[in-house]
C-alpha cells in the first residue's frame, strides 16, 4: 500500500480502534498491523501530537507482563475529531469513487 495513502488515514485508524477500547501503544500497532504493514515509530509521534492537541488522554494501567503500560483514550475533544474525520473520509471516498467511475466510463 502507497506510503502517503497510509499516512493520511493513520489519524483516522488510530481515533477508530481507541474509540472502541483505551489502547496502548503496542496493542495499536498491532491491531493496525492485522490489516497492514507500519512501522511502530509512525505511531508513536502521532499519539504524541494528539495528546497535546487534547484529542488523547492517557493513564497508566499495570501490567502482568511487565512494568505499568500507557494506556491512550479520546477525550471529548478527540470524539469530536473523529466524527470531524469520518465525514471527510465519507466524502474523500465519494470524490475518488467520482473520479474512478469518469475514467472507467471512457475505456
Amino acid at each position: 500500500m502507497n506510503i502517503q495513502y497510509k499516512k493520511g488515514a493513520l489519524e483516522l485508524i488510530v481515533l477508530l480502534i481507541i474509540k472502541n477500547e483505551p489502547q496502548y501503544g503496542y496493542s495499536l500497532v498491532q491491531s493496525i498491523g492485522r490489516h497492514m504493514t507500519i512501522a511502530e515509530g509512525t505511531v508513536y509521534p502521532l499519539l504524541r501530537r494528539l495528546v497535546k492537541d487534547d484529542v488523547l488522554q492517557t493513564y497508566y494501567q499495570p501490567s502482568s507482563e511487565g512494568p505499568q503500560r500507557k494506556y491512550y483514550d479520546l477525550t471529548e475533544k478527540g470524539r469530536e475529531r473523529l466524527e470531524a474525520r469520518l465525514v471527510e473520509w465519507e466524502s474523500f471516498i465519494e470524490i475518488v469513487d467520482i473520479f474512478i467511475k469518469e475514467a472507467n466510463a471512457n475505456e
